[in-house]
Protein backbone atom coordinates (compact mmCIF):
# COMPACT_ATOMS: atom_id res chain seq x y z
CA UNK A 1 0.00 0.00 0.00
CA UNK A 2 2.55 2.43 0.89
CA UNK A 3 -0.08 4.99 2.20
CA UNK A 4 1.07 8.77 2.63
CA UNK A 5 -0.81 11.71 3.38
CA UNK A 6 -0.36 15.50 4.20
CA UNK A 7 -1.92 17.97 5.60
CA UNK A 8 -0.27 20.89 5.12
CA UNK A 9 3.22 20.57 6.95
CA UNK A 10 1.89 17.69 8.86
CA UNK A 11 3.08 14.30 7.57
CA UNK A 12 0.12 12.52 8.46
CA UNK A 13 0.95 8.91 7.13
CA UNK A 14 3.91 8.38 6.33
CA UNK A 15 4.28 4.67 3.79
CA UNK A 16 1.44 2.54 6.01
CA UNK A 17 0.90 -0.72 4.98
CA UNK A 18 -2.00 -3.12 6.33
CA UNK A 19 -3.00 -6.07 5.05
CA UNK A 20 -6.36 -7.59 6.98
CA UNK A 21 -7.32 -11.54 5.39
CA UNK A 22 -11.13 -11.78 4.83
CA UNK A 23 -12.85 -12.90 8.53
CA UNK A 24 -10.43 -11.50 11.27
CA UNK A 25 -10.18 -8.14 13.33
CA UNK A 26 -6.98 -6.54 12.80
CA UNK A 27 -6.50 -3.34 15.41
CA UNK A 28 -4.63 -0.67 14.68
CA UNK A 29 -3.68 1.03 17.93
CA UNK A 30 -1.80 3.93 18.22
CA UNK A 31 -1.81 7.29 20.82
CA UNK A 32 -3.75 10.55 19.62
CA UNK A 33 -2.46 11.88 16.21
CA UNK A 34 -0.72 8.71 15.40
CA UNK A 35 -2.27 8.70 12.03
CA UNK A 36 -4.94 6.01 12.46
CA UNK A 37 -8.10 8.08 11.53
CA UNK A 38 -6.72 9.55 8.57
CA UNK A 39 -5.86 6.10 7.85
CA UNK A 40 -9.42 4.63 8.06
CA UNK A 41 -10.60 7.66 5.87
CA UNK A 42 -8.32 7.38 3.12
CA UNK A 43 -9.47 3.35 3.35
CA UNK A 44 -13.52 4.09 3.76
CA UNK A 45 -12.93 6.97 0.21
CA UNK A 46 -13.17 9.86 2.19
CA UNK A 47 -10.04 11.34 2.01
CA UNK A 48 -7.63 10.64 -1.40
CA UNK A 49 -3.94 9.28 -0.40
CA UNK A 50 -1.48 11.86 -1.59
CA UNK A 51 0.77 8.74 -2.82
CA UNK A 52 0.30 4.64 -2.18
CA UNK A 53 -2.29 2.72 -3.26
CA UNK A 54 -4.68 0.28 -1.52
CA UNK A 55 -7.54 -2.24 -2.30
CA UNK A 56 -10.69 -2.55 -0.04
CA UNK A 57 -12.69 -5.82 -1.00
CA UNK A 58 -10.91 -5.79 -4.13
CA UNK A 59 -11.14 -2.32 -5.24
CA UNK A 60 -9.46 0.57 -5.35
CA UNK A 61 -10.21 3.07 -2.90
CA UNK A 62 -9.81 6.00 -5.57
CA UNK A 63 -10.25 4.25 -8.76
CA UNK A 64 -12.88 2.49 -7.81
CA UNK A 65 -14.61 4.70 -4.86
CA UNK A 66 -18.10 3.90 -5.22
CA UNK A 67 -17.52 0.08 -5.44
CA UNK A 68 -15.58 0.45 -2.45
CA UNK A 69 -18.47 2.67 -0.65
CA UNK A 70 -21.01 -0.49 -1.41
CA UNK A 71 -19.27 -3.16 0.41
CA UNK A 72 -18.01 -1.19 3.73
CA UNK A 73 -19.35 0.51 7.25
CA UNK A 74 -17.97 2.97 8.80
CA UNK A 75 -19.02 4.01 12.75
CA UNK A 76 -17.13 7.13 13.26
CA UNK A 77 -15.32 8.10 16.41
CA UNK A 78 -19.03 10.17 17.08
CA UNK A 79 -22.62 8.64 16.47
CA UNK A 80 -24.16 9.66 13.49
CA UNK A 81 -27.78 8.79 14.43
CA UNK A 82 -30.31 10.95 13.66
CA UNK A 83 -31.74 12.23 17.33
CA UNK A 84 -35.13 13.11 16.52
CA UNK A 85 -36.00 9.91 14.97
CA UNK A 86 -36.83 6.41 16.65
CA UNK A 87 -34.48 3.39 16.41
CA UNK A 88 -36.42 1.76 13.93
CA UNK A 89 -36.73 4.94 11.71
CA UNK A 90 -33.25 5.43 11.77
CA UNK A 91 -32.19 1.76 10.56
CA UNK A 92 -35.40 2.20 8.18
CA UNK A 93 -34.72 5.67 6.57
CA UNK A 94 -30.84 4.25 6.39
CA UNK A 95 -32.25 0.98 4.07
CA UNK A 96 -34.09 3.21 1.96
CA UNK A 97 -30.55 5.79 1.33
CA UNK A 98 -28.88 2.17 0.29
CA UNK A 99 -32.19 1.51 -2.41
CA UNK A 100 -33.76 -0.92 -0.53
CA UNK A 101 -37.45 -1.30 -0.66
CA UNK A 102 -39.39 -0.06 2.27
CA UNK A 103 -41.15 -3.21 3.84
CA UNK A 104 -37.46 -5.45 3.18
CA UNK A 105 -36.09 -2.15 5.18
CA UNK A 106 -38.08 -2.49 8.29
CA UNK A 107 -37.53 -6.13 7.98
CA UNK A 108 -33.91 -5.61 8.12
CA UNK A 109 -34.55 -2.82 10.66
CA UNK A 110 -36.00 -5.58 12.87
CA UNK A 111 -33.67 -8.45 12.83
CA UNK A 112 -30.59 -5.63 13.50
CA UNK A 113 -32.58 -4.27 16.58
CA UNK A 114 -33.03 -7.62 17.63
CA UNK A 115 -29.27 -8.59 17.37
CA UNK A 116 -27.98 -5.55 19.21
CA UNK A 117 -30.42 -5.88 21.98
CA UNK A 118 -33.11 -2.45 20.90
CA UNK A 119 -36.51 -4.26 20.56
CA UNK A 120 -37.67 -3.01 23.48
CA UNK A 121 -35.99 0.53 22.63
CA UNK A 122 -37.27 0.43 18.97
CA UNK A 123 -39.70 3.21 19.25
CA UNK A 124 -38.12 5.98 21.21
CA UNK A 125 -35.91 8.90 20.43
CA UNK A 126 -32.42 7.73 19.64
CA UNK A 127 -31.80 11.61 21.51
CA UNK A 128 -33.09 9.77 24.85
CA UNK A 129 -30.58 6.64 24.39
CA UNK A 130 -27.86 5.72 26.60
CA UNK A 131 -24.44 6.47 25.12
CA UNK A 132 -23.95 2.60 24.87
CA UNK A 133 -27.35 2.19 23.44
CA UNK A 134 -26.44 4.73 20.72
CA UNK A 135 -23.44 3.48 19.90
CA UNK A 136 -25.01 0.49 19.86
CA UNK A 137 -27.61 2.03 17.32
CA UNK A 138 -24.92 3.23 15.47
CA UNK A 139 -22.81 0.04 14.32
CA UNK A 140 -26.36 -1.42 13.69
CA UNK A 141 -26.36 1.02 10.81
CA UNK A 142 -23.43 0.38 9.46
CA UNK A 143 -25.02 -3.05 8.88
CA UNK A 144 -28.12 -2.04 7.10
CA UNK A 145 -26.42 -2.72 3.75
CA UNK A 146 -24.80 -6.48 4.38
CA UNK A 147 -21.18 -5.03 4.22
CA UNK A 148 -17.93 -6.91 3.34
CA UNK A 149 -15.76 -4.91 5.84
CA UNK A 150 -16.16 -2.55 8.54
CA UNK A 151 -14.19 0.12 9.77
CA UNK A 152 -14.69 1.35 13.36
CA UNK A 153 -12.67 4.19 14.35
CA UNK A 154 -12.92 4.24 18.48
CA UNK A 155 -15.87 2.87 18.35
CA UNK A 156 -16.29 2.31 22.58
CA UNK A 157 -14.68 5.75 23.24
CA UNK A 158 -16.36 7.21 25.92
CA UNK A 159 -18.39 4.21 27.03
CA UNK A 160 -18.76 2.93 30.88
CA UNK A 161 -17.32 -0.77 31.12
CA UNK A 162 -20.68 -2.46 30.98
CA UNK A 163 -21.52 -0.81 27.74
CA UNK A 164 -18.14 -1.46 26.09
CA UNK A 165 -18.51 -5.49 27.25
CA UNK A 166 -21.69 -5.71 25.64
CA UNK A 167 -20.62 -4.50 22.00
CA UNK A 168 -17.32 -6.32 22.70
CA UNK A 169 -19.70 -8.90 22.37
CA UNK A 170 -21.85 -7.93 19.81
CA UNK A 171 -18.19 -7.68 17.34
CA UNK A 172 -17.46 -11.27 18.53
CA UNK A 173 -20.85 -11.92 16.75
CA UNK A 174 -20.43 -9.98 13.72
CA UNK A 175 -16.76 -12.35 13.44
CA UNK A 176 -18.56 -15.03 14.13
CA UNK A 177 -20.90 -14.52 10.92
CA UNK A 178 -17.40 -13.70 8.65
CA UNK A 179 -17.24 -9.89 8.85
CA UNK A 180 -13.70 -8.71 8.62
CA UNK A 181 -13.10 -5.80 10.60
CA UNK A 182 -10.70 -3.07 11.09
CA UNK A 183 -10.88 -1.33 14.80
CA UNK A 184 -8.95 1.72 15.61
CA UNK A 185 -8.55 1.75 19.67
CA UNK A 186 -6.09 3.59 22.15
CA UNK A 187 -7.44 0.86 24.68
CA UNK A 188 -4.96 -1.65 24.79
CA UNK A 189 -7.69 -4.28 26.22
CA UNK A 190 -9.93 -4.01 23.54
CA UNK A 191 -7.31 -4.87 21.13
CA UNK A 192 -6.23 -7.70 23.12
CA UNK A 193 -9.70 -8.47 23.36
CA UNK A 194 -10.89 -8.63 19.75
CA UNK A 195 -8.21 -8.61 17.51
CA UNK A 196 -6.78 -11.65 15.31
CA UNK A 197 -3.69 -9.06 14.64
CA UNK A 198 -2.53 -5.19 15.98
CA UNK A 199 -0.69 -3.17 14.13
CA UNK A 200 1.04 -0.11 16.07
CA UNK A 201 1.30 2.98 14.30
CA UNK A 202 3.14 6.21 15.73
CA UNK A 203 3.68 9.45 13.74
CA UNK A 204 2.35 8.15 10.46
CA UNK A 205 4.48 4.40 10.29
CA UNK A 206 3.73 1.44 11.35
CA UNK A 207 6.47 0.97 14.16
CA UNK A 208 5.25 -3.33 14.57
CA UNK A 209 2.64 -5.60 14.02
CA UNK A 210 1.41 -9.12 14.89
CA UNK A 211 -0.18 -10.72 17.57
CA UNK A 212 -0.83 -9.77 21.19
CA UNK A 213 1.45 -12.75 22.34
CA UNK A 214 4.45 -12.01 19.73
CA UNK A 215 4.13 -8.13 20.26
CA UNK A 216 4.52 -8.81 24.24
CA UNK A 217 7.65 -11.28 23.59
CA UNK A 218 9.17 -8.07 21.85
CA UNK A 219 9.63 -6.14 25.24
CA UNK A 220 10.86 -9.44 27.17
CA UNK A 221 9.56 -12.83 28.79
CA UNK A 222 8.06 -13.35 32.09
CA UNK A 223 9.56 -11.58 35.44
CA UNK A 224 9.82 -13.18 38.69
CA UNK A 225 8.34 -10.51 41.33
CA UNK A 226 8.42 -10.43 44.99
CA UNK A 227 7.73 -7.70 47.67
CA UNK A 228 8.70 -7.86 51.08
CA UNK A 229 7.20 -7.83 53.95
CA UNK A 230 10.08 -5.66 55.87
CA UNK A 231 12.27 -3.21 54.06
CA UNK A 232 15.26 -4.98 56.03
CA UNK A 233 14.41 -8.73 54.20
CA UNK A 234 14.65 -7.06 50.86
CA UNK A 235 18.38 -8.09 50.87
CA UNK A 236 18.37 -11.43 51.71
CA UNK A 237 15.38 -12.00 49.56
CA UNK A 238 16.82 -10.98 46.19
CA UNK A 239 20.05 -12.99 47.11
CA UNK A 240 17.08 -16.00 47.26
CA UNK A 241 15.22 -14.80 43.92
CA UNK A 242 18.67 -14.35 41.79
CA UNK A 243 19.80 -18.05 42.97
CA UNK A 244 16.48 -19.17 41.58
CA UNK A 245 16.48 -17.48 38.45
CA UNK A 246 19.97 -17.52 37.66
CA UNK A 247 19.57 -14.10 36.18
CA UNK A 248 20.89 -10.36 37.47
CA UNK A 249 17.78 -8.60 39.80
CA UNK A 250 16.57 -5.27 39.77
CA UNK A 251 15.82 -4.32 43.34
CA UNK A 252 13.11 -1.07 44.54
CA UNK A 253 14.36 -0.24 48.31
CA UNK A 254 11.00 2.32 48.30
CA UNK A 255 8.95 -0.43 47.31
CA UNK A 256 10.75 -3.45 48.77
CA UNK A 257 10.54 -4.99 45.20
CA UNK A 258 12.88 -7.60 43.79
CA UNK A 259 12.36 -8.60 39.85
CA UNK A 260 14.35 -11.11 37.79
CA UNK A 261 13.64 -12.09 34.52
CA UNK A 262 12.55 -15.93 34.42
CA UNK A 263 12.74 -18.74 31.92
CA UNK A 264 11.52 -21.35 34.21
CA UNK A 265 8.35 -19.36 34.84
CA UNK A 266 6.12 -21.39 37.50
CA UNK A 267 9.01 -23.72 38.41
CA UNK A 268 10.85 -20.59 39.46
CA UNK A 269 7.96 -19.23 41.21
CA UNK A 270 7.18 -22.38 43.42
CA UNK A 271 11.68 -22.75 44.37
CA UNK A 272 11.68 -19.71 45.12
CA UNK A 273 8.54 -19.63 47.54
CA UNK A 274 10.09 -22.28 49.40
CA UNK A 275 13.08 -20.85 49.96
CA UNK A 276 11.94 -18.14 51.85
CA UNK A 277 9.88 -20.54 53.62
CA UNK A 278 13.13 -22.08 54.77
CA UNK A 279 14.79 -18.58 55.29
CA UNK A 280 11.68 -17.29 57.50
CA UNK A 281 11.18 -14.18 54.70
CA UNK A 282 8.17 -13.09 55.16
CA UNK A 283 7.00 -11.45 51.57
CA UNK A 284 3.49 -9.60 50.76
CA UNK A 285 3.81 -10.48 47.14
CA UNK A 286 5.22 -12.85 45.02
CA UNK A 287 4.61 -14.21 41.55
CA UNK A 288 4.94 -14.41 37.77
CA UNK A 289 4.38 -11.08 35.83
CA UNK A 290 4.15 -11.53 32.06
CA UNK A 291 4.01 -8.51 29.39
CA UNK A 292 1.27 -6.22 28.39
CA UNK A 293 0.08 -4.53 26.09
CA UNK A 294 0.78 -1.84 27.71
CA UNK A 295 4.12 -2.66 28.23
CA UNK A 296 4.54 -2.82 24.15
CA UNK A 297 2.61 0.44 24.08
CA UNK A 298 5.26 2.76 26.43
CA UNK A 299 8.16 0.63 24.78
CA UNK A 300 7.35 0.98 21.47
CA UNK A 301 5.61 4.89 21.06
CA UNK A 302 6.92 6.23 24.70
CA UNK A 303 3.56 7.06 25.61
CA UNK A 304 0.90 5.85 27.86
CA UNK A 305 -2.40 4.64 26.37
CA UNK A 306 -5.54 5.39 27.28
CA UNK A 307 -7.62 3.51 30.03
CA UNK A 308 -10.94 2.31 29.72
CA UNK A 309 -13.74 3.39 32.47
CA UNK A 310 7.31 -13.37 14.60
CA UNK A 311 6.23 -17.17 13.49
CA UNK A 312 7.23 -18.75 9.94
CA UNK A 313 4.54 -17.84 7.48
CA UNK A 314 1.44 -19.59 6.82
CA UNK A 315 -1.24 -19.75 4.23
CA UNK A 316 -3.35 -16.85 4.86
CA UNK A 317 -7.10 -16.17 3.09
CA UNK A 318 -7.56 -13.68 0.62
CA UNK A 319 -6.72 -10.39 2.36
CA UNK A 320 -10.06 -8.14 2.32
CA UNK A 321 -8.19 -5.10 2.96
CA UNK A 322 -4.36 -4.59 1.73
Amino acid sequence: MGLHKHYGETHALQGVDLDVPAGTVCGLLGPNGAGKTTAVRVLTTLSRPDAGSAQVAGFDVVADADQVRRRIGLASQDATVDGMLSGRQNLVMIGELHHVARKAAMRRADELLEQFSLTDAAERLARDYSGGMRRRLDLAATLVSRPAVLFLDEPTTGLDPRARNELWDVLDTLVGEGATILLTTQYLEEADRLAQEIVVVDHGRVIARGDARTLKRQVGGDQLELVTAEAADLGRAAELLERATGAAVAVDAGARRATAPTRDGVAALAALAVELQDAELAVEDLGVRRPTLDDVFLTLTGAAAASPPEAAPVAEPEGALR
